[in-house]
């Protein structure tokens, strides 16, 4: 959950802008954890709506909900 609380926070802040594909092979070198760590914080925030899939693109970050 921490690395969700981060990503979350860099998405948020506009770090990771909207439309940016986010890379999980990066995300692992930068974290140093296992794919599949990495795998379930992405899950949550595919759940959250903070991410998409999109097909032969991989994930992209989707514009932070306006409050």
């Amino acid at each position: 959950m921490q690395l969700a609380d981060i990503l979350r926070e860099r998405i948020a802040s506009g770090e990771f802008s909207p439309g940016q594909i986010l890379s999980r092979m990066e995300l692992e070198q930068e974290f140093d954890i296992s794919p599949n760590t990495i795998k379930k914080a992405l899950d949550v925030l595919k759940a959250e709506g903070l991410l998409e899939t999109a097909p032969g693109r991989g994930l992209l970050v989707k514009a932070p909900p306006t409050e």
